[in-house]
């Protein structure tokens, strides 16, 4: 049985107010939060026993997920009462992710992310790799080095890490809790106090090379919203955890306004008469936009109230933020 941890615990901060009322991985993408598209991934895998680790406003992931079981899986919590990092979260978790003391292979995932990766591949992957520590998912990026560059040598290993190459790690890998136990005690990341020395002291770590298939992470307000404008112009995930485009049948479409498509409207959601709404705009379940509103590339989180002439703005319970500022 494979188990998998999704990484929940972080602050946000870049989000600004938006992680005040949710944690990241919770925000809504196409009236769905961010998080259930990594457990429907999971899910579809055949991964169902899963591991979230909280801290901010883990009280959001926990009353909207509870035990997982209407997505599909079965999901206990590590809470965290300090930040431990990606490696420690992975270390204080590790009798949840081996309770039977097996050293199976397990999957950790940022759950922050929209990924659609070969979750089997990079298994079946690793399991060819058994004097590797771990083996991270890396793709090809111009950019790579902004993200923390990676370097892949011609047989899959991994040469470098946080230096040149060019490749960034996705935030998805393949390790045993043998491996992760060797981690220091208290705070620590996976990779800067886990694979980068233990490479540099001669061990192999591999990578698995993601060439295809929908990647976004969503630390900053713009990339928030482009992940919503990606998937609303259809670019395909083979594992979507809802429909993430159209109008809900129970919405209601006042007399007079109009929606200009793409759109997702969710369910119960009101657009008000003489309202514009979209071209690339979310109105989530509950959410109400004002008569004569326009919204343009506008996201209105579940239950908010749109009003006025909104672009490139994210509405939520208690205001508006605006991406490009």
């Amino acid at each position: 049985m494979t188990r998998a941890m999704l990484l929940c615990a972080g602050l946000g901060t870049r989000l600004g107010a938006l992680s005040d009322e949710r944690p990241k991985p919770m925000l809504p993408v196409c009236d769905v939060p961010i998080l259930r598209f990594g457990i429907a991934q999971l899910v579809a895998h055949g991964v169902r026993d899963l591991v979230i680790n909280v801290h901010h406003r883990g009280d959001v992931i926990e009353r909207e997920l509870g035990d997982g079981a209407a997505l599909g899986a079965r999901i206990q919590y590590s809470h965290e009462d300090s930040i431990a990092g990606t490696g420690g979260g992975l270390k204080r978790a590790l009798p949840l992710l081996d309770p039977d003391r097996t050293d199976a292979p397990f999957l950790s995932m940022n759950g922050k992310l929209i990924f659609d990766v070969d979750l089997t591949g990079l298994l079946a992957a690793f399991a060819r790799e058994p004097d590797a520590l771990g083996m991270l998912v890396v793709r090809r990026d111009p950019d790579a080095e902004t993200w923390g560059a990676v370097e892949v040598d011609d047989t899959g290993g991994i040469r470098d890490i946080l230096g040149k190459g060019r490749h960034m790690f996705c935030g998805v890998h393949a390790t045993r809790p043998s491996v992760v136990a060797g981690l220091p005690e208290g705070e620590a990341c996976m990779i800067r106090q886990g694979y980068l020395p233990w490479l540099r002291a001669g061990a192999r770590v591999a990578a698995f090379e993601h060439t295809d298939g929908y990647f976004a992470e969503h630390s900053t307000p713009q990339r928030y919203l482009e992940s919503n404008w990606a998937l609303l112009d259809g670019t395909p995930l083979r594992h979507p955890p809802a429909q993430l485009w159209g109008v809900d049948a129970s919405a209601i479409v006042e007399p007079g306004a109009e929606l200009r498509a793409p759109v997702r409207i969710g369910a119960g959601a009101r657009i008000g008469a003489g309202a514009i709404v979209g071209p690339h705009a979310v109105v989530g379940a509950g959410a109400i936009v004002e008569a004569g509103a326009r919204l343009e590339r506008t996201v209105v989180w579940a239950g908010a109230t749109a009003r006025g002439a909104l672009h490139d703005a994210i509405v939520t319970g208690h205001g508006v933020t605006i991406a490009n500022q």
